[in-house]
């Protein structure tokens, strides 16, 4: 089943159920999927999908530390729950080991030696990586092995 189809599935789900909050948080990423399909006049793929997943979470986690910082829980904590029913789409984090191991083949294959070859070595990370790891903390690794 794709991504798209589960999502679609869970949102009526949800409205059976009742769960408005559910409900809403995932009439906000349809919303996001439709609005990319109607703007780039594509079919989205489960990776442009897991994209616009991680995006959405990015924003909430961005939002939410900006509730906190200005006192208001309730709204932080509204901004954790939809967190918490999007990671639902994201696959299964790597473990360090795993995220290690990927930097270091990523490394072997470009022949990288210096921090000016790390942009070829994130081109070959970031598809693999994708929504299993944060590639922020992925870009500092591969910057501290390359000696920057």
């Amino acid at each position: 089943m794709s991504l798209k189809t589960r999502i679609l599935d869970d949102v009526k789900a949800a409205m059976k159920a009742r769960a408005a909050e559910r409900l809403s948080t995932l009439r906000m990423l349809t919303a996001a999927m439709k609005q990319k399909e109607v703007d780039e006049r594509v079919e989205l793929d489960d990776a442009a999908i897991l994209a616009i997943v991680e995006k959405l979470i990015k924003q909430r986690r961005e939002a939410a530390a900006q509730f906190e910082a200005g006192g208001r829980a309730d709204l932080a904590a509204a901004e954790r729950n939809e967190i918490e029913v999007l990671s639902a789409y994201l696959p299964a984090p790597m473990s360090a080991a795993e995220i290690a191991a990927a930097v270091d083949a990523a490394l072997a294959q470009a022949g990288a030696q210096t921090v000016k070859d790390m942009g070829r070595v994130m081109a070959l990370l970031k598809p693999a990586l994708a929504g299993r790891a944060d590639l922020a903390q992925v870009s500092a690794q591969v910057k501290a092995r390359l000696g920057g």
